[in-house]
C-alpha cells in the first residue's frame, strides 16, 4: 500500500487528468479510447433524434422520473435509489459534496476520482494492487480511517474483475464505498456487479452508457445508492443537470430488449478479446496481462515503451499510455478490443516498432 502525499506536483496533477481521447487524435487508428463502435445503433439513434423537437423545453421532472424508474426496474431496486447523471464523470465531480475526511483510491485505476478529490483539497491515500498477484484486491490494505473508498470493477486499465465478496468487504460503518462499474455491462452476465445490492452500508455504484452504446458525446449514466446518500451527492447540482436526449438514452438502454442486446455484444467481446490477446501475445517482447474487460493491458520490454508509442503514432496507430495511471510505468500501454482487421494492423505495426527500437 502506498500512502500518497496530500498534494501533487503540477505534472502529477496533470497526469491524473490525462484520458485516452488525448492519445486518439483524428486520423489515427484508435485503440486508445474504450468505446465500442463509432456511434449508437440505429434504433437508439432514432430514439435520440425523436427528442430533438422538444429541445425548446427544459428537461422535464417526469422524464427524469421515468429514467429512474427504468433503471430501478433493470437492477431490481426502488426509483428512489437512482440518480441520473450527465455521465459517470459528473458523479465523480460531485464526490467532494460527500465531505470525506480521507479518501482511499484503489490503483491502478481510473484517475478522475482522485483528480477531483485532490483539487477539492480532500486528503487521498492510494492503495496499490500488484501485477505480481494479478492485481488482486486486498480489502485489508484500505486504511480503517478512510471514510470514502473508490474502486473500479472491472478495473480500468488492468481489466481485472474483482470478486464481489472482496469489494463488499471494504464497506464499513460511516464509510462510503464507491464502485465504478463503467464496464460491468461489457462482461456477460455482469458477474461481481453490486448494482443490485441494497443491504451494503454506504454503497454507491456508478454506471455508464458511454462504452457499450457509443455515447461518449452525449454524457449519460447513473448512480445507485441509498436515497439519503444520493441526496448528499446531488446537493451542489445546478437545475436541469441532465439533458433531455440523455434522459431518453437512459430509459432506452435500461429496457429489457436493450439489456439483451448488450448481453449479446458482451458475449461477442469475450471471443474478440481472446483472439486479440492471443495475437498480441505472439508478438515478441509483448506481455498481455490477465483481465476480462473490453481492453487489454500490455507490458512492453523495459525502457522501450515511450519509443514504441512514438513509432506507433508515426505509423498511424494510437494506444493509451500507461504511465499516467498510478502503479504503472512507461512500458505499460492499454489497447481497446477492436475488430480483427484492425487488430492485425496493430500487431504488425507493434512488431515492427519493437524491432525498430531494438527490443
Amino acid at each position: 500500500m502506498d500512502h500518497a502525499p496530500d498534494g501533487l506536483a503540477a505534472d502529477g496533477a496533470a497526469a491524473l487528468r490525462h484520458h485516452g481521447d488525448v492519445d486518439a487524435e483524428p486520423g489515427l487508428l484508435d485503440f486508445a479510447v474504450n468505446v465500442q463502435g463509432t456511434g449508437p445503433p440505429a434504433w437508439l439513434r432514432d430514439r435520440l433524434a425523436a427528442t430533438l423537437d422538444g429541445l425548446g423545453r427544459y428537461p422535464a421532472a417526469a422524464h427524469d422520473a421515468l429514467a429512474r424508474e427504468s433503471v430501478a426496474a433493470r437492477h431490481g431496486r426502488s426509483a428512489d435509489d437512482v440518480l441520473v447523471l450527465a455521465g459517470s464523470a459528473e458523479g465523480f465531480a460531485l464526490l467532494p459534496a460527500l465531505r470525506p475526511r480521507l479518501a482511499a483510491v484503489l490503483h491502478p485505476g481510473f484517475t478522475e476520482p482522485e483528480a477531483v478529490l485532490r483539487a477539492a483539497g480532500v486528503p487521498v491515500v492510494r492503495v496499490l494492487t500488484s501485477e505480481y498477484d494479478g492485481h488482486r484486491l486486498r480489502p485489508g490494505d484500505v486504511p480503517a480511517e478512510a471514510d470514502l473508498v473508490v474502486v473500479g470493477n472491472p478495473t480500468n486499465p488492468t481489466g481485472v474483475l474483482h470478486p464481489a465478496t472482496d469489494v463488499r468487504a471494504m464497506a464499513a460503518p460511516g464509510r462510503v464505498l464507491l464502485v465504478d462499474e463503467a464496464f460491468a455491462d461489457a462482461i456477460p452476465g455482469e458477474p461481481e456487479s453490486l448494482a443490485g445490492d441494497v443491504d451494503v452500508p454506504g454503497l454507491l455504484v456508478f454506471r455508464s452508457l458511454t462504452k457499450t452504446w457509443a455515447l461518449a458525446g452525449l454524457r449519460a449514466g447513473y448512480a445507485l445508492g441509498e436515497p439519503a446518500l444520493l441526496a448528499r451527492l446531488a446537493a451542489p447540482r445546478p437545475p436541469w443537470p441532465v439533458s433531455t436526449p440523455a434522459l431518453e438514452a437512459v430509459i432506452a438502454c435500461a429496457g429489457p430488449e436493450a439489456v439483451a442486446e448488450s448481453e449479446r455484444a458482451a458475449e461477442r467481446l469475450v471471443a474478440a478479446r481472446a483472439e486479440q490477446a492471443a495475437l498480441l501475445a505472439a508478438v515478441p517482447g509483448v506481455t498481455v496481462l490477465p483481465g476480462r474487460a473490453p481492453y487489454l493491458l500490455l507490458r512492453l520490454p523495459e525502457g522501450r515503451g515511450e519509443r514504441v508509442r512514438a513509432v506507433l503514432r508515426q505509423a498511424g496507430v494510437a494506444v493509451r499510455r500507461g504511465d499516467t495511471f498510478p502503479g504503472l510505468g512507461p512500458d505499460h500501454v492499454r489497447v481497446a478490443v477492436r475488430p480483427a482487421a484492425q487488430v492485425a494492423r496493430l500487431a504488425a505495426v507493434l512488431a515492427d516498432a519493437l524491432v525498430e527500437v531494438g527490443a
